[in-house]
């Protein structure tokens, strides 16, 4: 095969590939991002404490986590067909995506909650902080850089699974890679596109990780825009400070 006849092939792929990971990851944050929140205020010593309602989505999502996602793909097909009208096609793939990719999600969302201090929550609650509250101006943007990385993490495990549901007509370049690669050995253009793949994963774990190093390093994660701002020498503020900064936002808020 011809490198133009490659190249006629992998694009319209690269952007499948990129088209369902994109929609499933931001359905995976959508809905996966509050399932998460759940799990960390219901859990026992939680600021919604309810024991029921945790074991519940804890179940859900040891479940949604268990099934391996070649069997998720033809275990939601008629779920798929209800929701997109096929079951083929990148755009049904991002069914099962994040069918297959909200319980891990949530699960790294918990964990990234439950590394914030503990005794900056309980200080904010003694200030008489309600859980929204806590949960905007301190839960959320304390734990703001272990999500950028829950989100990297996630995101590269959507492309992992969008080269599966491509054996199963989910197109994109694993679809090229099984009728092109394995189909008609066509060995050479199976390498080339697992080095595509290389590279894409590796641009957005690079990307990832710049994101989250430069949020850690800021003491103050209100504003998005700090992301962009010219960097301090200064370290981040001790609890004190956070706690003072945030005792002031609760006083300001309407």
């Amino acid at each position: 095969m011809t490198w133009e006849r490659m190249q006629e092939l992998m694009w319209p792929a690269t952007w499948e590939t990129l088209g369902m990971v994109g929609i499933a990851g931001l359905a995976t944050l959508v809905i996966g991002l509050p399932l998460g929140l759940l799990l960390v205020l219901t859990d026992k010593g939680g600021l919604l404490q309810n024991v029921a309602v945790n074991r519940v989505l804890g179940v859900i999502v040891n479940v949604g986590r268990s099934i391996p996602f070649i069997i998720l793909i033809v275990a939601v097909i008629p779920f798929t067909k209800l929701f997109t009208g096929t079951s083929l096609g990148w755009q049904a793939a991002t069914v099962p995506l994040a069918i297959g990719a909200i319980p891990f999600f949530a699960r790294l969302v918990e964990t990234a909650l439950r590394e914030v201090d503990g005794g900056l929550i309980e200080a904010l609650k003694a200030m008489g902080a309600g859980t929204g509250a806590i949960v905007r101006k301190t839960l959320l943007p304390e734990s703001l850089p272990s999500l950028v990385s829950a989100v990297t993490t996630t995101l590269i495990a959507l492309i992992g699974y969008s080269t599966m549901a491509g054996v199963v007509g989910g197109g994109g370049l694993g679809d090229l890679a099984v009728r092109y690669g394995y189909q008609r050995f066509e060995t050479a253009f199976m390498w080339v596109i697992v080095a595509e793949l290389v590279i894409i994963v590796t641009v957005l774990q690079l990307l990832g990780d710049l994101t989250a190093r430069r949020l850690s390093r800021r003491g103050d994660y209100r504003s998005p825009l700090s992301l962009f701002r010219p960097r301090k020498a200064a370290k981040a503020a001790p609890r004190a400070e956070k706690t003072e900064a945030v005792e002031e936002d609760l006083v300001s808020s309407p």
